[in-house]
């Protein structure tokens, strides 16, 4: 990457508080359409040349620059809350975007309307969101051309549907992706290539993908994974109308005597506190660090925290829950090769409560593990956890091994809650996020379902040994969604449908904390489509004198 400019700007129209996935789209349209834009980042700002292919050393840099702070996680609302690191986010520029997978697919329109669609659930709160599915397909379009997202438009009998192909050609099927191939369609199912935010083409001054196999939880050293940090930020930057500041850890946001919002008190590298204002703020921290800052963020206009009139800011917390099969096969499989995750099966995607049994729907991705070092501590039945003979079983089994990731739709509910421990603070001296969260009950019969199913293929490919876990209660996740969720009423809801805060007009919260339902995995996509949706809303209303 070269040396970008990134000029002083005191006085900007726009903060931007995050660089992730939604933040470095919304830094990009913005300072390239005239605004001046000041981008806000926790963490550090690394480059491409700060990423290597040496497992063990990119295992131990994403260990310096994942959210090293302690969250503290209870089951219930009655129990005491114990420290944990059960968030997984990255605080760098580029956010998770530089360590995800790349799994780029659309939600679909069922998605959008699943209260109007299949009625109400006991003991959830499922609503429809305020918009649907051709509200976003546009944007669903910009993003997947202007990000650069390989895949196969028609592939899919159950996909989404779409008025443009993909820009590129999907990714390189896999042995993973053979195994599943085969074995779906001798079950009658559908194995299809999975849509990945990894070019297959030189695309937009970058090379393609050299099936390298240091994807997942690393940075790409060919610039090949469409992450924010190589694709958001150099527009951004290269327009002279954005600065970013790296290592800042926002406080608060400040509220005029209006009750707008009228700027941001951070903390710089140093612990200096840094004030700056603005006519308008956009807020991109992610599902847990958005509804943390709002709670933080308390005057007297907003005594329970900024933006929160509704009592829901925080409330309605997602994960999507996931199991994983692992499957043993006699021949090798050359898994830590290529793109980790190339087919993807959604025959049960749909809700079908009659049929079923159970509410909500899933995926199955077959896919390796590309650590060695992941694997090395993976606990396997009847075999030593040290010595000798578990070093034999790890060289013997490793190049052998692929998994299926089930993962599924989580249900909204109200008792699921992120909000801030008064007993436990972060390096900066700021409350850390307190997650409660249970399950529903539905999601255990999801569990066993797609568990089953995972099993079946597997077990369907020929595989020697299928080792699947119990259902149990996910304390965190890398998906995180639902905290400031978007709707009609500002009774029931945070947002409207344009990621506006109903009681804060010149405050946005762009990122997984708007999502009303949880779709049934891998959200990335989704949160950028409806970042250069408020985009282009924010530019629109700035334009009209309406906020700003």
């Amino acid at each position: 990457m070269p040396h970008l400019p990134n000029p002083r700007i005191e006085n900007p129209d726009v903060i931007v508080i995050g660089t992730g996935a939604a933040g470095g789209v919304v830094m990009k349209e913005l300072a390239t359409r005239g605004l001046k834009v000041v981008a806000l980042e926790m963490g550090p700002w690394l480059k491409t040349r700060d990423y290597v292919q040496d497992e063990l050393k990119c295992h131990h840099l994403r260990g310096l620059i994942k959210y090293d702070q302690p969250n503290t996680y209870r089951q219930m609302a009655d129990e005491d809350a114990a420290p944990m690191y059960s968030i997984n986010m990255q605080a760098n520029v580029g956010g998770s975007t530089i360590h995800y997978t790349g799994i780029s697919w659309r939600f679909h329109e069922s998605d959008f309307k699943e209260r109007s669609s299949f009625g109400a659930v006991e003991g959830a709160d499922v609503r429809d969101w305020p918009l649907d599915y051709w509200d976003l397909e546009p944007y669903y379009e910009k993003a997947e051309y202007e990000i650069g997202v390989s895949g196969l438009a028609g592939a899919n009998p159950f996909d989404s549907p779409r008025r443009r192909a993909y820009p590129m050609p999907p990714v390189t099927r896999k042995a993973s992706g053979a195994i599943s191939d085969d074995a779906a369609k001798k079950l009658g199912w559908h194995s299809y290539p999975t849509p990945m935010a990894i070019l297959t083409e030189n695309y937009d001054g970058r090379a393609k993908c050299m099936d390298c196999g240091f994807c997942e939880g690393y940075g790409c050293t060919m610039e090949a994974k469409s992450s924010t940090l190589v694709n958001m930020v150099p527009k951004a930057m290269k327009s002279g109308n954005c600065e970013l500041r790296s290592n800042a850890c926002v406080r608060e946001i400040t509220v005029d005597e209006n009750g707008l919002a009228n700027g941001v008190i951070y903390l710089d590298e140093k612990l200096n506190e840094v004030k700056l204002s603005s006519r308008v703020v956009v807020l991109c921290g992610n599902g847990v660090m958005s509804p943390r800052l709002l709670q933080m963020s308390q005057s007297p206009a907003f005594p329970d925290g900024l933006a929160n009139r509704s009592g829901r800011v925080g409330k309605h917390l997602m994960f999507n829950y996931y199991q994983v099969v692992r499957a043993f096969f006699d021949k090798d499989l050359n898994e830590y090769q290529g793109v980790m995750d190339t087919r993807v099966i959604q025959d049960f995607y749909e809700p079908n409560p009659d049929k079923y049994g159970f509410y909500g729907g899933g995926v199955l991705e077959p896919r390796g593990d590309g650590s060695t070092i992941n694997f090395s501590r993976m606990n396997v039945p009847r075999v030593l956890s040290w010595g000798p003979k578990r070093k034999k079983w790890i060289m013997d089994n490793w190049n052998k091994n692929m998994m299926v990731v089930t993962s599924m739709e989580s249900l909204s509910q109200e008792r699921n809650v992120l909000d801030l421990d008064p007993n436990v603070k972060d390096k900066w001296g700021l409350a850390v996020p307190r997650v409660t969260y249970d399950v529903h009950p539905n999601e255990h019969k999801l569990g066993d379902f797609f568990r089953d199913r995972a099993k079946e293929l597997l077990e369907t490919a020929g595989a020697r040994q299928v080792l699947s876990g119990r259902n149990s209660v996910p304390r965190g996740d890398a998906h995180l969604m639902g905290t400031c969720r978007m709707g009609d009423d500002p009774e029931t809801s945070v947002l409207n449908k344009f990621n506006q805060a109903h009681n804060v007009k010149n405050l946005f919260v762009v990122d997984g904390s708007c999502f009303v339902t949880s779709g049934k995995s891998n959200p990335t996509l989704t949160i950028q489509a409806l970042a250069f949706r408020a985009s282009d809303y924010i530019i629109e209303e700035m334009k009209k004198g309406t906020i700003g």
